[in-house]
């Protein structure tokens, strides 16, 4: 294979990923190896890649890749999720276009047309993601309503209602009048609204006395069947024990009754009692045994049980009686006022508390092991800051709503008798031997048994997922069960820490007796570069795959890496995908560089290639150790920027210079072997950030047997630590560095070369002299015993240097210079002296740290003696 001049990542992206599948590189069976498994959040069936997408699933990437280049068996499953709500709006909006309304067809009808939409629109977001390189094992793909997972959920449904853990009943629920389904409390986002406080005026019967109630909410005087005020509100002690008032507009007659639930500190200290609409009035309205009157139809118009505003919707409703409680004299003022009001987190609607009978799932016992396991760390969240807020939600738990009324989803598996009662089987067989022994009438039939309409939440589906795409539920002692599960890691959002974590981890303590995973990391919210979520609506949010078009999917993965770390929201910028290519072209450039250099077999490898290759063998291993250090904390972000740096500064910044033969002239073969085998080190490291260019550049460096692959490579294993090498070669780096700095200070070109001088002691690195004379372009390196006065001269550490200037220096501005590096030393002392002679921090401070601020005194001691003596030699002219 020939590398081509220049780096375009759209001509080998494909190329490489449509390998990567031929040759089942991503597909995993249980074996011998240890396993490392994620499943993959399942995106909504109705999803399309965006840019939370990229991130996480870049991460999950990383952490694939690198476990398989680590002798691992990755198994990462891919799946969609059915989306009950999204899913069946799409659907009714696509019939809606073709004239078709939902009600005039049956559920069978409107499931054909559901999952033709499926067939045909589904899925898009897992064909994207391969654009992306996610490495998934595509062959397991689920699907959390197909056969397997379906009759999974209704196993699980049939086995909780027998523990006695699913109960049906009559409940407070929110209610979404626009998808027409009840929402469990994790689906209503609260956000704060702009609205009014109307204060009503409610008659008290047989008396010309008003009490003003003030509400948010004046529609729902429809439904009040009481007032309620505080028994120790002075202001209404007078009232009559059976006093009643009139309801405004209704002229209904309610009864004034009195608790301590009110606050008499709120409004008017009086409360208008809406049992039907409000989850406290509920309450109150099953203490005192109130009249329960629900004025809504499903979708939030009013229905005709009060014969008022019949059909009109409830804003409609707001802003006309708002008129009418006007005109009739009933309403007393209104004020702005701003309040926290529920919305759907799915349709966006204002959410109405409704009674409505519902299915439900007994939280608590199922709550107590899931909790210990996270707090206990058994289960480890990252940042571990999340913890909290999982302890707080799970000892405060609700019941779930289980139940949906919707079409689109796993219908619940109770069935109803003729006379009453209901039978709950996994099949309607089973349901109707169930039925007969109920009803002691054998002579029942299917028909005569009719199945809940509802669906199930599509979350009591996802709750399953780490146990049911191994098909755990229907078989708990498969194979591949037993192989794969618990996974290891699962990354996702901390806005679905109640939806989905939690709930994975009670499945898993309830069906299998352990966690369903060993370790949480928790990604932050993708924002602009001014800090906005990105959106849609804000139209900050790129097309990300524009971006993979436009700068290639591992220039947008390194954008993703390198501004996100644990928990914390990413600062996405376009022109970190810029930088991402240009990393990209870098690789590329100096991979072209080193196949520029012809070999001579028969030379003879200089000092100065041997150390280069001896230090980079170091180098390369103390970022290894890094970087496995950084994978196992979850420090990704920090685990890719050390990746960068060896290959941007270590590897081509230095070692390439350090290695480069002459112009025109050939490189010895050791050398080349050494670079060739670091090259290749190279590419295994950085090719769980940046498959493409490594699996490019890896397939060019030497032959392959045919179906190999960098992505199943082993990944490199870190030398024998040196660390005196690589601190004595920081020695001469500085050395360089500062010899580069007198050539820039003087204006002496880069080609003029230059003697240095120098006053031995222990940190000289005089084993490093043959790397400092060809990356400084030095003539010779001459050890002197005393200052040389016409010199440029600079320290590092305690070792003093000299480049002679041969009457080139200018005396008085090297003067200058000296005198301006020795006030810098002479602060610097000070503030270090400060540190040491405050006896507490020496007391409490750790021994490193101590030591390290010693080791600063030394060394600035040390210079500020050095320039010193270069400036009473500079005065003697000696």
């Amino acid at each position: 294979m020939q590398i081509a001049d220049k780096y375009a990542p759209q001509q080998i992206e494909s190329k490489w990923y449509d390998y990567w599948i031929e040759q089942h590189i991503f597909h995993s069976e249980p074996d011998q190896r240890e396993p490392y498994t994620i499943v993959i959040p399942p995106p909504n069936v109705t999803g399309m890649l965006h840019m939370g997408h990229m991130l996480n699933n870049t991460l999950q990437d990383v952490l694939v890749r690198r476990a398989r280049m680590s002798g691992k068996n990755a198994c990462w499953v891919p799946g969609m999720d059915h989306a009950s709500i999204a899913t069946e709006a799409k659907v009714v909006a696509m019939l809606r276009e073709k004239g078709i309304e939902k009600s005039s067809l049956t559920r069978e009808e409107f499931l054909r047309h559901a999952w033709e939409w499926k067939e045909k629109y589904g899925g898009v977001i897992l064909k994207q993601l391969r654009k992306l390189g996610a490495s998934c094992d595509w062959d397991r793909t689920c699907f959390t309503m197909d056969e397997a997972r379906t009759e999974s959920v209704l196993r699980v449904f049939c086995d909780l209602y027998e523990k006695g853990k699913i109960y049906r009943g009559v409940r407070m629920v929110n209610w979404d009048p626009a998808a027409q389904t009840a929402l469990s409390d994790e689906e209503v986002v609260f956000k704060e609204s702009h609205g009014k406080l109307y204060y009503l005026r409610y008659k008290v019967e047989g008396t010309d006395r008003a009490i003003i109630v003030a509400t948010t909410r004046p529609e729902t005087i429809l439904g009040d069947t009481a007032l309620c005020v505080n028994p120790n509100d002075e202001r209404y002690k007078a009232l009559p024990a059976d006093a009643r008032v009139v309801v405004p507009l209704v002229g209904r007659s309610i009864p004034v009754i009195r608790d301590e639930y009110v606050d008499i500190e709120f409004g008017t200290g009086a409360l208008k009692v809406t049992p039907a609409h409000d989850v406290n009035d509920y309450m109150l309205g099953e203490k005192y045994g109130l009249e329960t009157i629900d004025i809504f139809n499903d979708d939030g118009t009013i229905n005709d049980k009060v014969g008022m505003y019949v059909g009109q919707d409830r804003f409609d409703v707001r802003r006309q009686i708002e008129k009418d409680l006007d005109a009739a004299g009933l309403l007393e003022k209104t004020e702005d006022y701003t309040n926290n009001v529920g919305y759907s987190e799915r349709t966006g609607v204002a959410i109405e508390p409704k009674l409505s009978m519902q299915w439900f799932l007994s939280m608590q016992e199922l709550a107590e092991p899931a909790t210990k396991a996270v707090m206990e760390d058994a289960i480890r969240f990252v940042p571990e800051k999340y913890k909290n807020t999982y302890r707080h939600w799970m000892e405060n738990i609700k019941d779930w709503c289980i139940s949906r009324q919707l079409w689109w989803g796993q219908r619940i598996p109770a069935y109803y008798l003729p006379k009453g009662g209901f039978v709950v089987a996994l099949t309607a067989e089973e349901a109707l031997e169930k039925a007969r022994a109920k009803s002691g009438d054998a002579s029942l039939q299917l028909t005569d048994l009719r199945q809940d309409e509802d669906v199930l939440d599509t979350w009591f589906s996802s709750w399953l997922w780490p146990i049911s795409v191994f098909d755990g539920i229907r078989f708990p002692d498969n194979r591949e069960i037993g192989y794969y599960y618990p996974t290891n890691d699962l990354v996702t959002g901390p806005d679905i820490i109640f939806f989905w974590v939690a709930r994975m981890i009670m499945a898993g303590y309830e069906y299998r007796g352990e966690k369903p995973f060993s370790n949480v990391y928790f990604t932050g919210i993708v924002r602009d570069k001014i800090g906005r979520k990105m959106s849609k609506q804000l139209g900050n949010s790129p097309d990300p795959l524009e971006l993979i078009e436009k700068f290639g999917a591992d220039g947008v993965r390194m954008a993703m890496l390198i501004s996100s770390s644990a928990g914390n929201d990413v600062m996405f910028d376009e022109a970190l995908c810029e930088q991402g290519r240009n990393f990209g072209n870098k690789i590329w450039n100096a991979y072209r560089l080193l196949n520029g250099w012809a070999v001579d077999a028969a030379a003879a490898q200089s000092e100065n290639n041997r150390l280069a290759v001896a230090w980079f063998g170091q180098a390369l291993g103390r970022s290894l150790r890094q970087i496995a250090e950084d994978f196992k904390s979850y420090r990704i972000s920090e685990a890719f920027k050390e990746a960068y740096r060896l290959f941007w500064d270590d590897f081509s910044g230095l070692y390439l210079e350090m290695a480069k033969p002459a112009y025109g002239q050939p490189i010895d073969a050791p050398t080349m072997e050494a670079t060739k085998g670091y090259f290749d080190a190279l590419m295994r490291v950085l090719h769980p950030f940046m498959p493409f260019v490594t699996e490019e550049i890896w397939q060019d460096l030497a032959p392959r047997a045919e179906g190999a692959s960098i992505c199943v490579a082993q990944m490199p294993e870190p030398a024998a630590e040196d660390a005196a090498m690589l601190a004595r070669f920081e020695l001469a780096k500085e050395i360089i560095t500062s010899v580069r700095n007198i050539r820039n200070q003087k204006s002496l070109p880069q080609k003029e070369a230059l003697t240095l001088r120098v006053i031995a002691d222990e940190n000289y690195p005089a084993e490093f002299a043959p790397v400092v004379m060809k990356m400084a372009n030095l003539t010779a390196i001459e050890t002197v015993a005393e200052k040389d006065p016409a010199a440029a001269a600079f320290i590092v550490k305690t070792t003093q240097y000299f480049v002679p200037m041969a009457g080139k220096i200018d005396a008085e501005a090297e003067r200058k210079k000296l005198a301006d590096d020795l006030a810098y030393y002479e602060g610097f002392l000070a503030s270090v002296m400060k540190k040491l002679s405050n006896e507490r921090f020496v007391a409490s401070a750790p021994e490193k740290v101590v030591a390290n601020e010693r080791a600063k005194q030394a060394d600035a001691e040390a210079k500020i003696t050095a320039i010193r003596e270069q400036l009473a030699a500079l005065e003697s002219g000696k």
